[in-house]
């Protein structure tokens, strides 16, 4: 099977993580493994993103952890070594092909349309980040490309929340979503863990892991 798409589905929602406080990074993974999400997407837009991904990778052995917001080329490599085993873009440039290329890092690149579904295919990429999910036409526009497109798989991300995801995961051609609301910024600064086993149990229940 493909190693990306046994990624995604191996969380039926991914969180889309920002660590403002590094001594956060372990134990809100470990909240989020508790309540059964593995699936982590630690993003680059903090300066800890890296520090966090190593602390994750390193104490964390049953937490599956990429890297988020991936813009150049030259975040592959340092990403792969800070212990990332899947990375996401919110776009798809010719540097990041080749960059996931030259990596081996798995990327699950960002998609708007029609356009640049065809183009992240023609480039290799078979699974996909519908980003910003609900200003590019959410679920219609899902549905509407499932047709022309069916060996395409996507992770909605951008306006997806509790209140729609379970929509979103309808889809035939959704394998998981992506969002933020599993570490509420106010739980975060609280060290309030509890709170986040809570939400992630709930996200764990919108559909059952494959």
């Amino acid at each position: 099977m493909n190693k990306l798409l046994d990624i995604m589905q191996a969380s039926v929602v991914i969180p889309v993580i920002a660590i403002d406080d590094l001594n956060q990074a372990v134990p809100m993974a470990r909240a989020l493994v508790a309540g059964g999400i593995r699936v982590l997407e630690v993003t680059l837009r903090t300066a800890h993103g890296l520090s966090a991904i190593q602390a994750i990778a390193e104490q964390v052995p049953e937490a599956i952890v990429g890297v988020g917001t991936l813009t150049q080329g030259v975040e592959f490599a340092a990403a792969r070594d800070a212990g990332a085993v899947f990375g996401v873009s919110p776009g798809l440039t010719p540097a990041l092909v080749a960059a996931a290329k030259t990596s081996g890092l798995p990327l699950l690149p960002g998609v708007m349309t029609p356009s640049e579904v065809m183009a992240a295919r023609e480039a290799g990429f078979r699974q996909l980040k519908l980003f910003p999910a609900v200003p590019a036409g959410g679920i219609g526009m899902l549905n509407a490309i499932a047709g022309p497109l069916p060996d395409v798989m996507f992770c909605p991300t951008g306006g997806v929340s509790p209140e729609n995801a379970a929509q979103f995961l309808a889809c035939q051609n959704v394998a998981c979503v992506g969002g933020s609301w599993l570490t509420p910024k106010a739980a975060m600064q609280a060290a309030d863990w509890t709170r986040i086993t809570e939400l992630a149990k709930a996200a764990s229940a919108l559909r059952p892991a494959i």
